[in-house]
């Protein structure tokens, strides 16, 4: 075995949400694979590169300070108001703020739902304290949101003020959308100069059949009364807003992408943000290109591979950027069939389903040993230079499944 027949790995997966994070799977894999190389049989030695990545939802902060970011911790208010301590990524000019570790649904007490009381606040304290850091440009990662208020929270923190008809204070929930009667809408001088970008690719508008709590609000806990009532309260708040000056607010309510989070990217949009695809931004941001180019085989992955994986999500676009490699997918459960991987591209699918009969989605002892073992499999597979049996050249690596057998 020699350094020139060694072959390079980069594992570039997200999340397997419910059980591990990308760190965590990535680790997993590496460990399956690196138990096998050079062993008997084998031909070549294996590398691996770990590249834990995210596509702008929950974990983004992780993936960038994985990336070598650096994380500063805050204390914010939770989505009940209860405070949580959360963290943003800063590497001297960027800093990535997510919803999801500030007022998240992970973030219940007790894993409650409040589709109507939750609120967005604490993102927006994340983000006044990413702009203490004087950063060129701010990444505004928008999944996991446990409210549907509209971003009234964020902009409450952010220094705006919301009344009812009797001039009181409201504070930023999706219960109090449809009191709004007023808005003291505050410039911030502190964004003047930073960049916004929204890294997403829900395309919702703001409210309506495919608005934020029709689309997202069961999720939430929303019973058809709540979404009727949110869907009235955003309008509300479009309302208000224009009647305050914003007199984009209507057309920003409109704009694909306004309903993300439940409305924090129409408030986001208010600031001035911009939108960009979530997968390919965060690629670019952590320098997946770079990264892939000494390597021999991509395997990527995320909790679920179905047809939603096709339009673009995280796997398609690193499949879609590796080149003439292979790329592998490890995923929880596959819903996609077999004919379908060369749509993403993809030269095989690894179904943690596949390996056992009990439910690994919510349990992180189970899936990492499926990992593991899964590892152990592609690193066989990659040592011996087995060449693909049909379908497109990529690699010298087997795709041929002996999960059958493992089960």
């Amino acid at each position: 075995m020699t350094a020139a027949t060694a072959k390079t790995v980069l594992i570039a997966p997200d999340k397997f949400k419910g059980s591990l994070t990308a760190a965590e799977v990535a680790e997993a894999l590496a460990d399956g694979i690196r138990s096998v190389a050079g062993g008997p049989g084998m031909s070549a030695g294996i590398r691996c590169e770990l590249l834990p990545l995210a596509d702008g939802g929950d974990g983004s902060v992780d993936a960038a300070v994985a990336a070598g970011f650096t994380r500063r911790s805050c204390t914010v208010s939770g989505p009940t108001g209860r405070p949580v301590q959360a963290s943003i990524a800063f590497d001297g000019v960027t800093a990535v703020v997510e919803v999801a570790n500030t007022c998240g649904l992970g973030l219940l007490p007790h894993g409650i739902l409040e589709p109507l009381d939750a609120s967005s606040r604490g993102f927006g304290e994340a983000i006044l304290m990413a702009l203490s850091l004087n950063p060129a440009r701010i990444v505004l990662a928008l999944g996991g949101s446990a409210s549907t208020d509209g971003g009234m929270g964020m902009l409450t923190a952010l220094g705006f003020t919301f009344r009812d008809s009797h001039g009181l204070f409201l504070a930023g929930t999706g219960r109090n959308l449809r009191e709004i009667s007023s808005v003291d809408v505050r410039p911030i001088p502190e964004l003047a100069g930073t960049e916004l970008i929204v890294a997403s690719d829900v395309s919702n508008p703001l409210a309506g059949p495919d608005g934020a709590p029709a689309v997202f609000g069961p999720q939430k806990g929303a019973t058809v009364a709540d979404i009727a009532a949110l869907d009235r309260g955003l309008g509300n708040l479009v309302a208000a807003l224009a009647r305050a000056g914003t007199g984009t607010a209507a057309e920003l309510a409109a704009h694909p992408g306004a309903g993300s989070a439940g409305g924090i990217g129409f408030a986001c949009m208010l600031l001035g943000a911009h939108q960009v695809s979530g997968a390919d931004f965060f690629l670019d941001l952590l320098d997946f290109d770079t990264r892939r180019e000494p390597c021999d085989v991509v395997i990527t992955g995320e909790g679920s591979i179905d047809e939603q994986t096709l339009a673009g999500k995280l796997p398609a676009a690193v499949a879609r950027r590796s080149g003439n490699r292979a790329v592998l997918a490890v995923t929880g459960r596959s819903l996609l069939p077999r004919e379908r991987w060369a749509d993403l591209p993809l030269d095989r699918v690894y179904a943690l389903a596949d390996y056992t009969e009990l439910d690994s989605s919510r349990d992180p002892e189970l899936s990492a040993a499926l990992l593991r073992r899964i590892g152990r499999e592609i690193g066989q597979g990659i040592g011996q230079d087995i060449e693909p049996s049909g379908g497109r050249h990529r690699a010298e690596i087997t795709v041929e499944s002996t999960s059958a057998a493992l089960r």
